[in-house]
């Protein structure tokens, strides 16, 4: 069983292995400061002992929650650690008055398309645009 709590900066290398080991895009330190500054108590990992098991990144445009990047690492798998960060997630939503999340997936991730589905998130038909500024 792993404990839901808010992420460390002790804990950036293993969360790093654990979005490498289940597919996400890797934030740097850099980016990863910057959004910290806004609401650290959305960015959660579930810790088993020394072990990161999964970790969501959850952001708060005071509109808007946002999920992104969650990932559980393989040996912890099928064990309710994405369910249960999700929970604790859509919790701290709701306390700063959050009205509706939402999160995106990629259109050929079947099994994380039913996962969201699972948990009450429906699909809507809407078109990522996207631009870099940089």
């Amino acid at each position: 069983m792993s404990d839901i709590r808010q992420f460390r900066w002790s804990d950036y290398d293993r969360v790093v292995e654990v979005w490498r080991q289940s597919g996400a895009d890797v934030l740097s330190r850099a980016e990863l400061e910057a959004k910290l500054v806004r609401d650290p108590e959305l960015f959660l990992v579930a810790a088993a002992g020394e072990d990161i098991a999964g970790v969501v990144l959850g952001t708060y445009d005071g509109r808007r929650g946002w999920i992104f990047r969650l990932g559980v690492h393989p040996g912890h798998r099928r064990r309710g650690v994405a369910t249960r960060l999700i929970a604790e997630l859509e919790v701290r939503f709701r306390a700063l008055g959050c009205p509706r999340i939402n999160l995106l997936v990629r259109p050929d991730n079947e099994a994380g398309l039913r996962f969201w589905q699972s948990l009450g998130y429906l699909t809507y038909p809407d078109v990522l645009c996207s631009k870099p500024v940089s």
